[in-house]
């Protein structure tokens, strides 16, 4: 949110004369209520500002980095995960290739016989296997994945920002979303650097739920 220079002289005004009713503001702008309605309902709204009833209006003390802070811990992961793309970890090299163009990912999470997360593919790892072997199809996927428990994952009602500040430490594409199931973790969803990045864009445009 960007505050245009009506409204930053209003936030100023406040600050230097709380409390402070609207048409005391309004004449210290040289401008008539009705203009100054919208603009002291935005910024009480998005909570610069506080109105009390027969007093007038306070200033909060936020700013827009501690306001977007505020809203964006209040998001979590259930809210923005995808889909997940796995493989057995009996599936081939070749075959992951395969898959991961088929999908257009950037990693692949690989399941055991009871369908539990049993490692993460990175397009390094098939890389690695491509330039060290002449037969992909000879190469299983569990030679050549990330195994647990060096897997970093998360949970869908964990923070994103938690989640955003994991990809960043670990420096990987993307983190399965997991729930406990029968002694296993059953992978539920993604979520990768596209998920962090539309979450910004769309707080950005207040256009999140």
């Amino acid at each position: 949110m960007e505050l245009n220079d009506r409204q930053t002289k209003i936030i100023e005004i406040v600050k230097q004369s709380a409390p402070i009713t609207s048409e005391q503001i309004a004449e210290k702008l040289d401008l008539t209520r009705a203009t100054l309605r919208p603009d002291l309902a935005i910024l009480t709204m998005s909570g610069f500002l506080e109105a009390r009833p027969r007093v007038g209006y306070f200033y909060t003390g936020q700013t827009l980095q501690s306001l977007f802070a505020e809203q964006i811990e209040k998001f979590k992961v259930r809210e923005f995960l995808s889909s997940p793309v796995v493989v057995s970890e009996s599936a081939s090299a070749y075959d992951a290739v395969c898959e991961m163009f088929r999908e257009d990912v950037g990693s692949l999470f690989v399941v055991n016989r009871q369908g539990f997360l049993a490692g993460v593919l990175s397009r390094k790892d098939l890389l690695r296997a491509a330039i060290g072997t002449q037969n992909m199809n000879q190469v299983p996927v569990s030679m050549i994945m990330s195994r647990m428990p060096n897997i970093t994952s998360c949970h869908a009602e964990d923070p994103i920002i938690a989640v955003a500040e994991l990809i960043i430490e670990k420096q990987v594409d993307a983190v399965p979303v997991v729930r406990e199931r029968n002694g296993g973790l059953e992978v539920i969803g993604r979520i990768t650097k596209t998920n962090i990045t539309k979450v910004f864009v769309q707080l950005a445009r207040g256009t999140t739920n």
